[in-house]
């Protein structure tokens, strides 16, 4: 843990069910509870809180600003030391992470949410593309998995049978998960892209999600077993999907050595991966070997609340320390087309 300034854990985490549609809620009455529900495990008032960081998307509410609204749901008076951020919740957290690092904060409330039923979500990912070349073009984001899911079956790495087993996998993993929107046994249904069918795509929904971060002693205080991030990076790929190997991860494997996942055995990784073609790229960009478990909470398959499904990773992931589950544990998040940008997390129980 001497590889940053200060010791930072995870030290609570909550989300919401995961819903195909929301429609008799607004974001701020979707966050409140989880907000309501992650602060109660830790005891702490919202006015004890040293920074809080949301992440969101303005594009999915239709509206500018619109993270403004789910202040209310905070409780912004008196004053708080407040950011947000365009992004994944994830970023958000990495954001919430440097300032306890500075040593302006020792606790930091971090949440995202996202509505993607009132439109049409694979239309509105194609504004993540340049706006030169491809958006015009329109192609959606379940077409852009596809040309990756193609790729990699191409290359010999995967098949169509392999991929229906990944998606398998995780919605019989998702059983255990309450909160999840799809579990059991769901067909792999019709080709939504070919190679793609339905079951290799991720369930459109909405939801929230939230955790604390604390540092150090603070962290012991608050937390029979605090998660420690003991490593965190995030990375990029070029933005030109046509300058990049789709059937590979190198932002990926970057932000995992820089994190410190190679430098020992992992027993868990909750992967950020919404096609079941992505979770071939980071198995092997993350070196994961058969013994580890992966996306034990059914994933991104499972659901994928945009702007959120990343920070559940890191979640999920700590709740499995938490629980004494897990003891060393990566959690990557991803946002753009074919995994274009990606953050790795390392988190740790302490031994007795």
């Amino acid at each position: 843990m001497a590889r940053y300034a200060r010791e930072v854990a995870v030290v609570a985490f909550a989300q919401s069910d995961h819903l195909r549609r929301t429609d008799e809620l607004s974001e701020v009455e979707m966050v409140m509870p989880v907000l309501h529900q992650v602060l109660a495990q830790t005891g702490l008032k919202a006015g004890e809180i040293g920074f809080t960081c949301s992440g969101s998307s303005d594009y999915l509410a239709g509206r500018a600003f619109s993270f403004t609204m789910t202040l209310d749901g905070v409780g912004a008076w008196p004053p708080i030391s407040e950011s947000h951020v365009e992004m994944d919740g994830a970023w958000a957290l990495y954001e919430a992470w440097v300032k306890i690092q500075t040593g302006e904060a020792d606790t930091a409330l971090v949440y995202s949410y996202g509505k993607s039923s009132p439109g049409s979500v694979r239309d509105v990912l194609t504004r993540q593309l340049d706006p030169y070349y491809l958006a015009p073009l329109w192609p959606d984001s379940v077409a852009l998995a596809a040309l990756q899911a193609q790729a990699l079956i191409d290359a010999g790495e995967t098949d169509e049978e392999a991929l229906a087993a990944i998606g398998a996998r995780s919605r019989a993993a998702a059983e255990a998960n309450p909160h999840a929107q799809l579990s059991g046994s769901v067909p792999q249904g019709d080709y939504q892209v070919r190679p793609l069918r339905t079951g290799d795509c991720p369930p459109i929904g909405d939801g929230a999600a939230a955790v604390i971060l604390a540092a150090g002693d603070t962290a012991r205080r608050l937390c029979e077993r605090p998660a420690w991030i003991t490593g965190i990076d995030h990375r990029i790929e070029a933005h030109s999907l046509g300058l990049r190997d789709l059937t590979d991860s190198p932002s990926t494997r970057t932000a995992a050595e820089r994190a410190g996942v190679f430098d020992a055995p992992v027993d868990t990784a909750e992967l950020h991966a919404p096609f079941s073609s992505q979770e071939v790229v980071l198995r092997k960009a993350l070196k994961l070997g058969e013994g580890v478990a992966v996306n034990p909470s059914g994933g991104a398959l499972a659901a994928n609340p945009v702007m959120a499904a990343g920070l559940i990773r890191i979640g999920e992931a700590a709740a499995r320390i938490h629980r004494g589950e897990s003891d060393r544990a990566v959690a990557h998040a991803t946002s753009g087309p074919c995994l274009q940008q990606n953050l790795v997390a390392v988190l740790e129980g302490e031994r007795a």
